[in-house]
């Protein structure tokens, strides 16, 4: 006889307890584009139509500069995490293990990128 409750039973076979964590990320994330949204889109507009030496002298000074990394960090993490739970939710085994490296990789490597290049162009 097997007196277990139901409890114990269900025990190790349900959520792997990091819902919380991913829903908590996922909203501040969320909560940030939509401030930097649309200052990123306000900064963006203001550059359109100048020659490259104002370009340069507009991103050179630090608002601009900023809330373009800034926008650019947070939109690649947030996409990075959301494709993370698709790649767990939908493939099993050793290629999601290889999947999720390589969001990952891919993720990392577009934010440093991008972030040279802004540095590259502000300085």
């Amino acid at each position: 006889m097997n007196y277990l409750t139901d409890r114990k039973r269900a025990q190790g076979s349900g959520a792997g307890g990091e819902g919380t964590h991913h829903h908590w990320q996922m909203m501040v994330s969320s909560t940030a584009l939509v401030l930097l949204v649309p200052l990123f889109v306000f900064v963006f507009a203001s550059g359109l139509g100048r020659s490259y030496e104002e370009i340069l002298a507009y991103y050179s000074r630090p608002f601009p500069a900023i809330v373009t990394g800034l926008t650019m960090v947070v939109v690649i993490l947030h996409l990075v995490r959301e494709t993370q739970v698709a790649i767990e939710d939908y493939v099993h085994g050793v290629a999601e293990k290889l999947s999720l490296m390589a969001v990952a990789a891919f993720g990392y490597t577009l934010m440093a990128a991008g972030l040279f290049a802004l540095i590259k162009l502000a300085l």
